[in-house]
């Protein structure tokens, strides 16, 4: 597959990638407006994500991930004899790109729309899309999206706080570490995991040695590392995306921190151990809910069709957004594609064994409740020993 395009979009213009569409069974936005129940046409659903931009990586892994999905569902008949097309939106990350973007989407028939990766992006959609009666599932973890409790907005994955509380399980309860140094940056993810990380310390007598806060587009972190290495942490926490966690770690190492750091989704990336050097992320600690291709049979299954579909290996975030398509895909065809409430009720009632784990979801809107422990060990994630 080829790389995606990377078009310069305004806030007010922002608008659908044409990227793949005819072999996703995709077409430009606003062709019909036959997309919902007892329609004819194809079943338009939108995924938005960064295409563009610093979180661009996001959103190619959950655009692949839920290609395959539907790919797969349009093999093999689609949903009741219709395609579905799956239109690329881009959200440079930017939550009022989003927005304009959420207003497009309602205008333009789409049943229902993945994504975003970035919670702040997907919180500032929600309100829209709530009003539009749009269910969305999403890729993001902080908490807020949750505090939202709209009806119509889903996880396709845990929380921060289940991500937060298993590591803090292994980094305090297993590993005895009681020194430890949190950074974390102050956007929507950021803050999630700072307040969730904090709760489970908190709720264990423990008090960080260090709690520095940096911002989201910060490049040099060199007077909050060096107060972290004042306090020489045992381990030290990032609650930070993919390059800006990577960036961390890099000058850490030049400063001389030798502590092992630990995270959530991001640590176990590429992304991440390419921008902070395999050797630099050699025993980061990783809360996840998938930590690698192999870890079951559906995940091999899973894996094996990713690199087939486009020459790379399968990492979480294509999983995350394979397993939010299944599960909209399968309430589409259990409501009889469905829109509003409807198909929303049908998301809701779907139970989905899934790569990351057993879907059911509550009234949060929060279908998975469990992550695992790995570590990187030689330019790999692995599971963690006993």
């Amino acid at each position: 597959m080829r790389n995606l395009p990377r078009p310069r979009l305004t806030a007010l213009a922002a608008g659908v990638l044409a990227v793949g569409l005819a072999a996703a069974g995709c077409a430009a936005p606003g062709e019909d407006d036959d997309s919902g129940s007892g329609g004819t046409g194809p079943i338009k659903i939108a995924l938005v994500d960064a295409q563009s931009g610093q979180l661009s990586s996001l959103g190619k892994w959950e655009y692949k991930g839920a290609k395959l999905a539907v790919d797969e569902w349009n093999k093999a008949g689609g949903i009741g004899g219709r395609t579905v097309k799956l239109d690329v939106f881009d959200d440079q990350g930017d939550p009022t790109v989003g927005t304009n973007i959420a207003r497009k989407i309602d205008s333009q028939d789409y049943v229902a729309m993945l994504g975003t990766a970035e919670s702040a992006v997907t919180i500032a959609m929600a309100p829209t899309l709530r009003t539009a009666e749009i269910p969305n599932i999403a890729s993001g973890q902080s908490p807020g999206m949750i505090a939202l409790k709209s009806p119509f907005l889903f996880l396709n994955g845990p929380t921060s706080t289940t991500y937060d509380e298993t590591l803090a399980k292994y980094v305090v309860d297993h590993k005895k570490y009681t020194k430890i140094a949190m950074i974390t940056n102050n956007g929507a993810y950021g803050k999630g995991e700072h307040d969730a990380f904090l709760k489970a310390l908190k709720d264990r007598g423990v008090t960080p040695a260090a709690d520095q806060v940096v911002t989201t587009d910060q490049k040099d972190f060199s007077a909050q590392l060096t107060k972290i290495r004042q306090k020489s942490p045992q381990v030290v926490f990032l609650g930070a995306e993919e390059v800006e966690s990577g960036l961390i770690v890099k000058q850490a190492r030049d400063l001389g921190i030798e502590a092992p750091f630990a995270g959530a989704a991001p640590q176990g990336t590429p992304v991440y151990l390419d921008t902070a050097g395999a050797e630099n992320a050699e025993g980061t600690i990783v809360s996840s809910p998938y930590l690698g291709n192999d870890i079951s049979e559906a995940s091999k299954k899973f894996a094996a069709a990713y690199k087939a579909a486009y020459g790379e290996d399968a990492e979480m975030h294509g999983a995350k957004a394979y397993d939010g398509a299944q599960i909209l895909l399968t309430a589409l065809k259990s409501s009889g594609a469905a829109k509003g409430k409807k198909l929303a009720d049908a998301i809701r009632a779907v139970k989905h064994e899934g790569l990351l784990g057993s879907f059911a979801y509550d009234e949060t809107g929060v279908g998975i409740k469990a992550t695992s422990i790995g570590i990187i060990k030689n330019g790999k994630l692995v599971k963690a020993g006993g």
